[in-house]
């Protein structure tokens, strides 16, 4: 069954701690950027605004690391157990080194790829690390329109897991709404990073609550 993890960047951050709570019945969990405005030209959160996020939350985070130092991050992160902690390929050479690291915290490794990375980079790293994150906008900043060409990269990684019989769940995070999660979903993308298509909305739980409908 897919997950849905409501992205918090597009959040109201004035009034984080009342959005969580609003949607925490309905979701898996919830999903975090953290960028260091020299991987991507953004810069937001850093370790004690993640920690308090974890605090009032009982779900499992999702931290997506868009930063030029993710081993530095590992080693300061501490989160729920079984959340996801996900990293970029384009910004480290110390792939299997993060992911133990990240095992170790009890954390479940992910990888990340842009969308003008060739998806068939990663396959080597599959056999370690069972989560993939395709990147549907350039990372850097929410709102942006979805990226169709990525699709191609779903199938391709799908074909080379079902081969390979692997283990590993492909996620999605940037542009995702109504109009291209089911589609998604048939294609085997099991994990959704969703912000504007929740955070706009007037009513977050009815959308939230569709989105599900659609993946059902």
């Amino acid at each position: 069954m897919a997950k849905i993890y409501p992205s918090l960047i597009s959040s109201d951050i004035l009034n984080l701690q009342n959005e969580i709570k609003l949607l925490e019945p309905y979701c898996e969990g919830y999903h975090i950027d953290i960028m260091d405005n020299h991987f991507v030209p953004n810069l937001t959160w850093g370790q004690m605004f993640v920690d308090e996020i974890d605090r009032v939350t009982a779900k499992p985070l999702w931290v997506h690391l868009m930063v030029d130092n993710p081993e530095y991050w590992v080693k300061i992160l501490s989160l729920n157990a079984n959340s996801i902690l996900t990293f970029h390929f384009e910004s480290t050479q110390k792939i299997k080194t993060i992911s133990d690291r990240i095992k170790k915290k009890n954390m479940i490794p992910s990888i990340a790829i842009n969308p003008k990375t060739p998806v068939e980079k990663i396959f080597p790293f599959l056999d370690i690390i069972h989560h993939v994150v395709v990147m549907s906008v350039e990372p850097g900043f929410s709102g942006q329109s979805f990226i169709k060409e990525v699709v191609d990269k779903v199938d391709t990684i799908v074909s080379y897991v079902q081969m390979r019989g692997l283990k590993c769940d492909v996620a999605m995070d940037g542009g995702i709404d109504e109009g291209n999660i089911s589609m998604l979903a048939q294609k085997g993308v099991q994990d959704f990073a969703v912000g504007s298509g929740i955070f706009s909305k007037p009513d977050k739980i009815k959308a939230l609550k569709k989105l599900y409908e659609l993946v059902g």
